[in-house]
Protein backbone atom coordinates (compact mmCIF):
# COMPACT_ATOMS: atom_id res chain seq x y z
CA UNK A 1 0.00 0.00 0.00
CA UNK A 2 1.32 3.58 -0.52
CA UNK A 3 -0.36 5.22 1.72
CA UNK A 4 1.95 5.20 4.81
CA UNK A 5 5.10 5.64 2.16
CA UNK A 6 3.27 8.90 1.22
CA UNK A 7 2.29 9.65 4.62
CA UNK A 8 6.32 9.17 5.35
CA UNK A 9 7.89 10.89 2.57
CA UNK A 10 5.61 14.08 3.45
CA UNK A 11 6.36 13.39 7.40
CA UNK A 12 9.89 13.59 6.51
CA UNK A 13 10.40 16.96 3.62
CA UNK A 14 8.07 18.52 6.40
CA UNK A 15 10.69 18.23 9.21
CA UNK A 16 13.58 18.12 6.89
CA UNK A 17 13.13 20.20 3.66
CA UNK A 18 15.69 19.43 1.25
CA UNK A 19 18.61 20.70 3.35
CA UNK A 20 21.24 23.11 2.29
CA UNK A 21 24.32 20.61 2.49
CA UNK A 22 22.90 17.82 0.78
CA UNK A 23 21.93 20.45 -2.22
CA UNK A 24 25.17 21.52 -2.14
CA UNK A 25 25.91 18.19 -1.72
CA UNK A 26 24.00 16.33 -4.50
CA UNK A 27 22.07 18.87 -5.94
CA UNK A 28 18.85 17.87 -6.40
CA UNK A 29 17.13 15.25 -8.53
CA UNK A 30 15.19 17.90 -10.45
CA UNK A 31 18.45 18.92 -12.10
CA UNK A 32 18.95 15.62 -14.50
CA UNK A 33 15.20 16.48 -15.37
CA UNK A 34 16.70 20.00 -16.24
CA UNK A 35 19.88 18.64 -17.64
CA UNK A 36 17.76 16.12 -20.16
CA UNK A 37 15.78 18.62 -21.22
CA UNK A 38 18.34 20.65 -22.30
CA UNK A 39 19.72 18.02 -24.43
CA UNK A 40 16.70 17.05 -26.07
CA UNK A 41 16.28 20.43 -26.85
CA UNK A 42 19.68 21.36 -28.50
CA UNK A 43 19.34 18.51 -30.66
CA UNK A 44 15.47 18.44 -31.50
CA UNK A 45 14.37 21.78 -31.17
CA UNK A 46 15.71 23.50 -34.78
CA UNK A 47 14.36 26.40 -35.59
CA UNK A 48 13.92 26.17 -39.49
CA UNK A 49 11.91 23.13 -38.99
CA UNK A 50 7.88 23.48 -39.49
CA UNK A 51 5.91 24.19 -36.80
CA UNK A 52 4.50 20.39 -37.23
CA UNK A 53 8.11 19.23 -36.95
CA UNK A 54 8.89 20.99 -33.79
CA UNK A 55 5.63 19.84 -31.90
CA UNK A 56 6.57 15.93 -33.19
CA UNK A 57 10.07 16.99 -32.14
CA UNK A 58 8.77 17.84 -28.90
CA UNK A 59 6.33 15.12 -28.57
CA UNK A 60 9.54 12.64 -28.84
CA UNK A 61 11.52 14.57 -25.98
CA UNK A 62 8.64 14.61 -23.31
CA UNK A 63 7.80 10.89 -24.01
CA UNK A 64 11.34 10.07 -23.55
CA UNK A 65 12.02 12.16 -20.43
CA UNK A 66 8.71 10.40 -19.16
CA UNK A 67 9.93 7.05 -20.25
CA UNK A 68 13.12 7.38 -18.82
CA UNK A 69 12.23 8.60 -15.32
CA UNK A 70 9.17 5.99 -14.97
CA UNK A 71 11.72 2.68 -16.30
CA UNK A 72 14.15 4.05 -13.73
CA UNK A 73 12.03 4.40 -10.22
CA UNK A 74 9.75 1.33 -11.42
CA UNK A 75 12.83 -0.51 -11.43
CA UNK A 76 14.18 0.57 -8.12
CA UNK A 77 10.66 0.37 -6.76
CA UNK A 78 10.40 -3.48 -7.79
CA UNK A 79 14.51 -4.15 -6.40
CA UNK A 80 13.93 -1.87 -2.98
CA UNK A 81 10.39 -4.05 -2.89
CA UNK A 82 12.54 -7.45 -3.09
CA UNK A 83 15.38 -6.58 -1.34
CA UNK A 84 13.59 -5.25 1.77
CA UNK A 85 10.33 -7.22 1.76
CA UNK A 86 7.87 -5.95 4.91
CA UNK A 87 10.64 -2.95 5.44
CA UNK A 88 10.69 -1.56 1.44
CA UNK A 89 8.13 1.22 2.75
CA UNK A 90 10.28 3.62 5.08
CA UNK A 91 13.30 3.19 1.60
CA UNK A 92 10.67 4.18 -0.84
CA UNK A 93 9.51 6.65 1.72
CA UNK A 94 13.02 8.05 1.85
CA UNK A 95 13.03 7.70 -1.89
CA UNK A 96 10.16 10.00 -2.26
CA UNK A 97 10.77 12.83 -0.02
CA UNK A 98 13.01 14.67 -2.61
CA UNK A 99 9.45 15.02 -4.71
CA UNK A 100 7.82 16.31 -1.90
CA UNK A 101 8.32 20.38 -1.17
CA UNK A 102 6.17 21.48 1.68
CA UNK A 103 8.71 22.64 4.11
CA UNK A 104 10.50 24.26 0.92
CA UNK A 105 8.15 26.01 -0.37
CA UNK A 106 7.31 27.66 3.07
CA UNK A 107 11.44 28.51 3.75
CA UNK A 108 11.34 30.06 0.51
CA UNK A 109 7.80 32.00 1.55
CA UNK A 110 8.69 33.10 4.85
CA UNK A 111 11.26 35.21 4.21
CA UNK A 112 9.75 37.53 1.61
CA UNK A 113 6.87 37.75 4.67
CA UNK A 114 9.58 38.76 6.72
CA UNK A 115 11.06 41.20 4.70
CA UNK A 116 7.50 42.95 3.96
CA UNK A 117 7.11 43.24 7.43
CA UNK A 118 10.36 45.00 8.46
CA UNK A 119 9.32 47.10 5.29
CA UNK A 120 12.40 46.11 3.61
CA UNK A 121 11.10 46.21 -0.23
CA UNK A 122 13.89 45.85 -2.34
CA UNK A 123 14.78 42.18 -0.38
CA UNK A 124 11.34 41.51 -0.42
CA UNK A 125 11.24 41.96 -4.43
CA UNK A 126 14.64 39.47 -4.33
CA UNK A 127 13.30 36.88 -2.76
CA UNK A 128 10.01 37.20 -4.54
CA UNK A 129 11.53 36.78 -7.27
CA UNK A 130 12.89 33.56 -6.85
CA UNK A 131 10.22 31.53 -7.32
CA UNK A 132 7.94 33.53 -9.50
CA UNK A 133 8.62 34.73 -13.77
CA UNK A 134 6.92 38.13 -13.69
CA UNK A 135 9.10 41.19 -13.49
CA UNK A 136 9.87 42.06 -9.84
CA UNK A 137 12.18 45.39 -9.94
CA UNK A 138 9.31 47.53 -9.72
CA UNK A 139 6.51 45.67 -7.45
CA UNK A 140 5.08 47.74 -4.40
CA UNK A 141 4.14 46.05 -1.57
CA UNK A 142 1.10 44.74 -1.97
CA UNK A 143 2.01 43.46 -5.63
CA UNK A 144 5.22 41.60 -4.08
CA UNK A 145 2.54 40.43 -1.53
CA UNK A 146 0.43 39.38 -4.07
CA UNK A 147 2.61 37.59 -5.92
CA UNK A 148 3.70 35.94 -3.53
CA UNK A 149 0.37 34.47 -1.95
CA UNK A 150 -0.26 33.55 -5.88
CA UNK A 151 2.92 31.00 -5.96
CA UNK A 152 2.18 29.61 -2.55
CA UNK A 153 -1.48 28.41 -3.62
CA UNK A 154 -0.48 27.30 -6.89
CA UNK A 155 2.51 25.61 -5.25
CA UNK A 156 0.58 23.92 -2.91
CA UNK A 157 -0.58 22.00 -5.72
CA UNK A 158 2.39 21.80 -7.64
CA UNK A 159 4.64 20.44 -5.00
CA UNK A 160 2.24 19.03 -2.41
CA UNK A 161 -0.68 17.90 -3.52
CA UNK A 162 0.01 16.31 -7.05
CA UNK A 163 3.24 14.26 -6.25
CA UNK A 164 1.07 12.84 -2.97
CA UNK A 165 -1.61 12.22 -5.26
CA UNK A 166 0.71 10.54 -8.04
CA UNK A 167 2.52 8.97 -5.59
CA UNK A 168 -0.62 6.81 -4.46
CA UNK A 169 -1.93 6.35 -7.45
CA UNK A 170 1.09 4.92 -9.40
CA UNK A 171 3.74 4.30 -6.57
CA UNK A 172 7.09 5.88 -6.93
CA UNK A 173 6.83 6.11 -10.67
CA UNK A 174 4.41 8.43 -10.34
CA UNK A 175 5.78 10.82 -8.33
CA UNK A 176 8.98 11.34 -10.21
CA UNK A 177 7.34 11.12 -13.49
CA UNK A 178 5.38 13.96 -12.36
CA UNK A 179 7.75 15.85 -11.28
CA UNK A 180 9.86 15.29 -14.52
CA UNK A 181 6.62 16.10 -16.46
CA UNK A 182 6.60 19.79 -14.16
CA UNK A 183 9.75 21.01 -14.93
CA UNK A 184 9.53 20.19 -18.45
CA UNK A 185 6.40 22.44 -18.72
CA UNK A 186 8.45 25.04 -16.46
CA UNK A 187 11.29 24.93 -18.68
CA UNK A 188 9.89 25.10 -22.11
CA UNK A 189 5.97 24.45 -21.93
CA UNK A 190 6.09 28.34 -23.28
CA UNK A 191 4.21 30.00 -25.91
CA UNK A 192 7.01 32.20 -26.58
CA UNK A 193 9.15 31.27 -28.93
CA UNK A 194 12.07 29.74 -29.15
CA UNK A 195 9.48 27.37 -27.54
CA UNK A 196 5.90 26.95 -28.60
CA UNK A 197 5.25 24.38 -30.84
CA UNK A 198 8.45 22.47 -29.36
CA UNK A 199 6.71 22.82 -25.92
CA UNK A 200 2.88 22.30 -26.57
CA UNK A 201 3.25 18.48 -25.46
CA UNK A 202 4.90 19.18 -22.09
CA UNK A 203 2.25 21.72 -21.61
CA UNK A 204 -0.67 19.99 -22.05
CA UNK A 205 0.96 16.34 -20.56
CA UNK A 206 1.17 18.97 -17.38
CA UNK A 207 -2.34 20.43 -17.80
CA UNK A 208 -3.44 16.88 -17.55
CA UNK A 209 -1.30 14.97 -14.97
CA UNK A 210 -2.58 17.95 -12.69
CA UNK A 211 -5.97 18.35 -13.30
CA UNK A 212 -7.55 16.55 -10.35
CA UNK A 213 -4.65 17.58 -7.64
CA UNK A 214 -5.60 21.31 -8.43
CA UNK A 215 -9.04 20.20 -7.90
CA UNK A 216 -7.78 18.27 -4.44
CA UNK A 217 -5.49 21.58 -3.79
CA UNK A 218 -8.62 23.76 -3.50
CA UNK A 219 -10.58 22.24 -1.50
CA UNK A 220 -8.56 21.74 1.15
CA UNK A 221 -7.29 25.14 0.76
CA UNK A 222 -11.13 26.10 1.79
CA UNK A 223 -11.16 23.69 4.23
CA UNK A 224 -8.22 24.89 5.85
CA UNK A 225 -9.47 28.71 5.61
CA UNK A 226 -12.82 27.82 6.53
CA UNK A 227 -14.39 29.45 3.42
CA UNK A 228 -13.58 30.77 -0.09
CA UNK A 229 -15.71 28.29 -1.64
CA UNK A 230 -17.75 30.82 -3.41
CA UNK A 231 -15.01 32.47 -4.82
CA UNK A 232 -13.36 29.71 -6.25
CA UNK A 233 -16.35 27.51 -7.90
CA UNK A 234 -16.82 31.36 -9.53
CA UNK A 235 -13.25 32.58 -10.28
CA UNK A 236 -11.28 29.64 -11.48
CA UNK A 237 -11.70 29.63 -14.87
CA UNK A 238 -10.59 33.76 -15.01
CA UNK A 239 -6.83 32.23 -14.44
CA UNK A 240 -5.37 31.08 -17.82
CA UNK A 241 -4.06 28.15 -16.67
CA UNK A 242 -7.02 25.26 -16.55
CA UNK A 243 -5.75 24.34 -13.23
CA UNK A 244 -4.28 27.03 -11.16
CA UNK A 245 -6.94 29.16 -11.16
CA UNK A 246 -8.59 26.39 -8.91
CA UNK A 247 -5.85 26.97 -5.54
CA UNK A 248 -5.27 30.49 -6.36
CA UNK A 249 -8.98 31.20 -6.60
CA UNK A 250 -9.67 29.29 -3.32
CA UNK A 251 -6.77 31.36 -1.14
CA UNK A 252 -8.28 34.70 -2.60
CA UNK A 253 -11.67 33.58 -1.16
CA UNK A 254 -9.98 32.58 2.03
CA UNK A 255 -8.48 35.68 2.64
CA UNK A 256 -11.32 37.67 1.41
CA UNK A 257 -8.53 39.53 -1.02
CA UNK A 258 -8.04 39.98 -5.07
CA UNK A 259 -5.07 37.86 -6.93
CA UNK A 260 -3.97 37.73 -10.24
CA UNK A 261 -4.80 41.23 -12.22
CA UNK A 262 -2.45 43.09 -14.99
CA UNK A 263 1.60 41.32 -14.08
CA UNK A 264 4.44 42.26 -16.15
CA UNK A 265 6.51 39.90 -17.83
CA UNK A 266 10.07 41.10 -19.93
CA UNK A 267 8.76 44.37 -19.55
CA UNK A 268 5.33 43.47 -21.35
CA UNK A 269 2.22 44.35 -19.31
CA UNK A 270 -0.23 41.55 -19.69
CA UNK A 271 -3.88 42.73 -18.86
CA UNK A 272 -4.67 39.41 -16.67
CA UNK A 273 -8.38 39.57 -14.91
CA UNK A 274 -9.06 39.60 -11.26
CA UNK A 275 -9.86 36.80 -9.37
CA UNK A 276 -11.48 37.37 -6.16
CA UNK A 277 -12.77 40.24 -4.68
CA UNK A 278 -12.01 42.68 -1.79
CA UNK A 279 -8.93 44.15 -0.86
CA UNK A 280 -5.43 44.31 -2.14
CA UNK A 281 -2.69 41.91 -0.71
CA UNK A 282 -0.82 43.43 2.30
CA UNK A 283 2.00 41.12 4.60
CA UNK A 284 -0.52 40.37 6.90
CA UNK A 285 -2.49 38.66 4.41
CA UNK A 286 0.72 36.72 3.53
CA UNK A 287 1.05 35.69 6.64
CA UNK A 288 -2.42 34.49 6.99
CA UNK A 289 -1.92 32.45 3.64
CA UNK A 290 1.17 30.97 5.25
CA UNK A 291 -1.16 30.22 8.22
CA UNK A 292 -3.73 28.61 5.76
CA UNK A 293 -1.16 26.64 3.74
CA UNK A 294 0.66 25.13 6.65
CA UNK A 295 -3.32 24.07 7.77
CA UNK A 296 -3.71 22.52 4.60
CA UNK A 297 -0.56 20.81 4.56
CA UNK A 298 -1.92 19.39 8.33
CA UNK A 299 -5.32 18.16 6.88
CA UNK A 300 -3.63 16.55 3.93
CA UNK A 301 -0.90 14.68 6.28
CA UNK A 302 -3.48 13.63 8.98
CA UNK A 303 -5.86 11.87 6.34
CA UNK A 304 -2.76 10.04 5.25
CA UNK A 305 -1.82 9.07 8.51
CA UNK A 306 -5.08 8.17 9.70
CA UNK A 307 -5.94 5.75 6.71
CA UNK A 308 -2.03 4.56 6.59
CA UNK A 309 -2.54 3.52 10.25
CA UNK A 310 -6.03 2.32 9.76
CA UNK A 311 -4.50 -0.42 6.86
CA UNK A 312 -1.50 -1.09 9.30
CA UNK A 313 -4.34 -1.94 11.91
CA UNK A 314 -6.14 -4.12 9.44
CA UNK A 315 -3.46 -6.04 8.49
Amino acid sequence: MAEPIAAAALAIEAALGWPARLHALAGHPVGLFARIIRACERRLNRRDASPARRRLAGMLATALLVALTGGLTLAIEIAVRALAGAWAWPILAVLAWPAMAARSLDDHVRPIRDALLRGDLPEARRTVGMIVGRDTRNLDAPATARAAIESLAESFCDGVVAPLFWLLLLGLPGAWMLKAINTADSMIGHREEPYGSYGWAAARLDDLVMLIPARLAGVLLCLAGLKGWRIMARDHARHASPNAGWPEAAMAGALGIRLAGPIAYDGVLADKPWIGEGGIATPHHLSRALTIYRRACLILGLILGIIAMGIAWLA
